[in-house]
């Protein structure tokens, strides 16, 4: 059986966003290109992301946004395809492990979670990561920057997201050594480069043309 023909029931799929204002998305990117420029790139990037989860059949995607008060300005966006959550207070891996603990209780038996900044997110990619956890405890896919990119669980590993130094080039190191400190050792997917600097981005995406923006409702 090929990895698309894995049934996806009781798979979900995790997203972080940012309702999308300039100045607040993508700082880092921003102080290279301006803030307008870089939220047109994170709303590409995200948009992307979201149709590409939004296709893999079975799983159920739920995005996870912030502030807690933008979730109609989320849903004016990104449409009523997926389930729209405000993220918990805390740093990242407390809203991570908020979110896992959220999908699990939900009934989810196969929880991934993925960056939005990823040009080279794909169904298939996906696909892939949710069926290893058939028969692994954990699927992880590297960021060439160090971190990662998808982290994928069946149970919410104690510790996991404690004490890690979020990003940073340790991330992924971190995360493998309180992975193994479980017993675990996780399936491995290739790796990819997430966007955080202008040098990140694909050929061709500072054109005029890379700018434009669907505005279509994504449900």
């Amino acid at each position: 059986m090929c990895a698309q023909d894995i049934p996806h029931a009781r798979a979900a799929i995790l997203v972080f966003v940012r309702a999308p204002e300039a100045g607040r998305v993508k700082t880092r990117l921003a102080a290279s290109i301006g803030a307008d420029a870089a939220l047109r790139v994170y709303r590409r990037l995200a948009e992307h992301t979201v149709r590409e989860a939004l296709a893999v059949a079975g799983a159920e995607v739920r995005v996870h946004f912030t502030p807690a008060d933008a979730e109609a300005a989320v849903r004016a966006w990104l449409g009523d395809g997926p389930a729209l959550l405000p993220q918990a207070e805390g740093d990242l891996g407390e809203r991570m492990r908020d979110a896992f603990a959220q999908a699990f209780a939900d009934g989810h038996r196969r929880v991934v979670i993925i960056g939005s900044d990823l040009p080279e997110m794909r169904t298939d990619l996906l696909r892939r990561a949710i069926a290893p956890l058939d028969e692994h405890e954990a699927v992880i896919g590297p960021a060439r920057d160090g971190g990662y990119y998808l982290l994928g669980l069946t149970w919410l590993v104690e510790g996991v997201f404690d004490g890690i130094a979020w990003s940073t080039p340790g991330v992924l190191a971190a995360t493998l050594e309180r992975l193994a400190a479980a017993g675990i050792t996780p399936a491995l997917l290739e790796s990819l480069t997430d966007v955080d600097e202008v040098g990140d981005l694909p050929p061709g995406w500072l054109n005029a043309g890379a700018f434009h923006v669907e505005h279509d409702r994504l449900s």
